[in-house]
This record gives structure tokens, C-alpha cells and sequence, in this order.
């Protein structure tokens, strides 16, 4: 074994004298590539990967010890910056997996506007995904159409949180405020006009040979690896895995919504294409659901000792201006105990563990997040392929540093 820059390089096996022709080269910290702060150090054989391996940290922040000197509620925003592509499922994760540990029974709109919103931030990260990975390959285009709609989206969320990225907007215990009137008739607008905008990717990349050949066969993961590896999501499906926690563990009120759980058996960077532009179809049928079954009622639960009030309430109510203050100054306590609560973003499974001592501080919050599970895929994808490949594969894998760092 030798060391570069303190990574540990296995010598691949080979005949004398033949591992003298390997060469060992770094991707990164700051490569565009490599979708994030993060270094590959790549064995190669000429132009054949003969090893792989990610070196991460480079962006590390502690958020998981800094959410136990945290009241519960200000955890929230810490979660927005952990996957700063697909905040809205960081926020819900969260909020679920405390809303367990109290026992907190969440009104039916609060839960429909969050379907809606995390299907919109499912979008936003999708996006973002296509634009970046069809620029790495070569088309420019893309990159421009994929963030003219994901403007769109920012401004929706700006609207409805007062944030373009950080939102912050789920609370635990439902929403923070209710949406602006004019919220439903906007996003209606928006996802009326977004199939025709996926029917245009689709018609620049589908059919482009030199996309599809840079794609097709390249980066194959078997379903056996991607399921021992941990990967989840639309890699996960890609493999020929139909598993979508939105359906086969519900949560937020997702049991009353009809979709379908695009899956591919080919396993390559292709499929993993197709199929998350087939989810993006998938997340138009849902919000269109959601606006057209949208449910009357409030958007927070009746538990004033938990609960922001509302700040007429708090400005006309002695009583709501206590718990205002005693809520922002004190917390809550959160009874002993401990919980898991997975839910299914944008890429993969996103899982939070909270464990509580009673106080109004997490004991401990650990959190799964997909993209360091899908990483250590990466090598097993690559190996064998040529060079140029490792930058199609890390792109269809659509990792996200701040998920891997933490």
C-alpha cells in the first residue's frame, strides 16, 4: 500500500513490471466535475481507472453536534444547509421525525401544502441535476432552459417563505405562516407550463447521439450493489429496485396521492437520465393533485406550549404573547426517547434519528443522507471504464457535498 497526500492507494494486482505503466491523478478539491468540493484520486492503466477513491471533508461543518446546543425550532434552519438543492425535504425530515416524538397530530392542509412544496423542491433539485450533468457532457444549452424553470421555482418559494434557497418555511408542528393568496394560482400556472419545458430537454438530449453514447453502458451499478452499498433513490431504480418510500412507507399524507415510481433495469448512466426526467412528470401529477384536493383549515397544530401562535393573536392575547416568549426564550421539552423517520428527496433516502433526554435540546441528531451512501458506489461504477467516464458517472449519480460532509 503508498499513500498520496495521506490517501491510501492500493497497488492493483498486475503482471512485473506492469504496475509501473499506473498512474495516479487528482480530480479536485476544486474540479467542475466533481459537482462539490471533493477530491478523487484516480488510479489509472492509460486511460482504464484501476482504482478510485473519494476523499471528503473538505466541507465538513459539524451541523450534527451543533443541532444538540439547539432548541428543537432552531434546528430547522440548520437542516436547509445541509442539502442546499432540496431544503424543503431536509425541513420536512426533521420536523416528522419530532412531530413522532410528541405525538403531534399535523392538520390535513398543512400536510398537503408540504407534499406540494417538497415535490416543488424535488423539482428545484432535478433541475439543477439535468443542467449541470448535460454541461459536463457537452451540452450547454441545457444548463440554461433547466435554471430558467428553476428561477421559477425560487421565486415560488420566495413567495412563500420570504427565502429563494433557505426556506426554513416547515415548522414542527406544521407551517410557519400560511401561503400569499395568490400561492395556489402561481404554482398552477408554473406546473402547467413545465411539461412542455421537460418535452424540450427531452427533445435536445434524447435523441442526441453523442449524449446518448457518452450515457448508454457507461457507469453500470447491478442491483445486488446497489442495495449492499446502500444506494437509494433514482440510482437505486435505476437498477431495477422499485422502491420509493413516498409509496411503500407513506408519510405526510402521501397514502392519497397517485403516481408511479419510474424504474430502468439497465443500471447505467442513461437510465438513471431517464429516469429521474420521468420523475419529473411524476412530481407535475402530484402537484397538480395537491392543488386541486387542497383541503380547508389550519396550517398549524393546536398546541400553543410547541406552536408559534399567530402574531395578531400574539398582539391582541396576553396569553399568546407568553407562550411566544417562553417558546423562543426556552423551547419546548420533547419526551425521552428515540425515533427514525425516513422520507424519500430528490436523491435518495434522507433519514433523521433523533434521541431526546426530556430537555428542549436533541440529544443527539444523526442524519441519513443519500449522497454518502451513493459515493462509495462511485469506484464500483468507474472501475474498468475509461477516464473521460468518471465525469458522466459522477454526474448521473447527482451527489451533493453538504449531505456527505455534514
Amino acid at each position: 500500500m503508498t499513500e498520496v497526500a495521506g490517501t491510501p492507494i492500493l497497488e492493483a494486482p498486475a503482471a512485473e513490471g506492469a504496475k509501473d505503466q499506473h498512474m495516479v491523478l487528482n480530480m479536485g478539491p476544486q474540479h467542475p466535475a466533481t459537482h462539490g468540493v471533493l477530491r478523487l484520486v484516480v488510479e489509472i492503466d492509460g486511460e482504464i481507472v484501476v482504482r478510485l477513491y473519494p476523499e471528503i471533508g473538505y466541507l465538513h461543518t459539524g451541523i450534527e453536534k451543533t443541532c444538540e446546543a439547539k432548541f428543537y425550532q432552531q434546528v430547522v434552519p440548520l437542516t436547509d444547509r445541509i442539502n442546499y438543492l432540496d431544503p424543503l425535504s431536509n425541513n420536512l425530515c426533521y420536523c416528522l421525525a419530532v412531530e413522532k416524538l410528541l405525538a403531534l397530530q399535523i392538520p390535513e392542509k398543512a400536510q398537503w401544502i408540504r407534499v406540494l412544496l417538497a415535490e416543488l423542491s424535488r423539482l428545484n433539485s432535478h433541475l439543477i441535476w439535468l443542467g449541470t450533468h448535460a454541461m459536463d457532457i457537452g451540452a450547454l444549452t441545457v444548463f440554461l432552459y433547466t435554471f430558467r424553470e428553476r428561477e421559477d421555482i425560487l421565486r415560488l418559494f420566495e413567495a412563500v417563505a420570504g427565502q429563494r434557497m433557505m426556506t426554513s418555511y416547515f415548522r414542527i408542528g406544521g407551517l410557519s405562516m400560511e401561503p400569499p393568496l395568490d400561492f395556489f394560482d402561481r404554482v398552477r400556472t408554473f406546473i402547467h407550463a413545465l411539461p412542455e419545458k421537460i418535452d424540450e430537454y427531452s427533445n435536445l438530449l434524447t435523441g442526441n447521439p453523442i449524449f446518448r453514447n457518452r450515457l448508454q453502458g457507461v457507469g453500470y451499478l447491478s442491483p445486488e450493489d446497489a442495495i449492499a452499498l446502500g444506494v437509494t433513490g433514482p440510482p437505486l431504480r435505476a437498477s431495477g429496485v422499485d422502491f420509493d418510500l413516498r409509496r411503500d412507507m407513506p408519510y405526510s399524507g402521501y397514502e392519497k396521492f397517485q403516481f408511479k415510481v419510474p424504474t430502468a433495469t439497465e443500471g447505467d448512466c442513461w437510465a438513471r437520465y431517464l429516469v429521474r426526467l420521468i420523475e419529473m412528470r411524476e412530481s407535475v401529477k402530484i402537484i397538480q393533485q395537491a392543488l386541486d384536493g387542497m383541503p380547508e383549515g389550519p396550517v398549524k397544530a393546536d398546541a400553543p406550549k410547541i406552536v408559534l401562535p399567530d402574531r395578531e393573536k400574539m398582539k391582541t392575547q396576553m396569553e399568546a404573547l407568553i407562550h411566544h416568549f417562553k417558546i423562543v426564550t426556552e423551547g419546548f421539552n420533547v419526551p425521552a426517547g428515540e425515533v427514525y423517520q425516513g422520507i424519500e428527496a430528490g436523491h435518495g433516502q434522507t433519514g433523521y434519528y433523533v434521541v431526546s433526554d426530556g430537555t428542549a435540546k436533541p440529544y443527539r441528531v444523526h442524519m441519513r443522507y443519500p449522497s454518502f451512501a451513493t459515493l462509495q458506489a462511485l469506484e464500483t461504477m468507474c472501475k474498468g471504464r475509461m477516464l473521460a467516464d468518471v465525469v458522466a458517472v459522477i454526474g448521473s449519480i447527482d451527489i451533493v457535498l453538504g449531505e456527505i460532509d455534514r
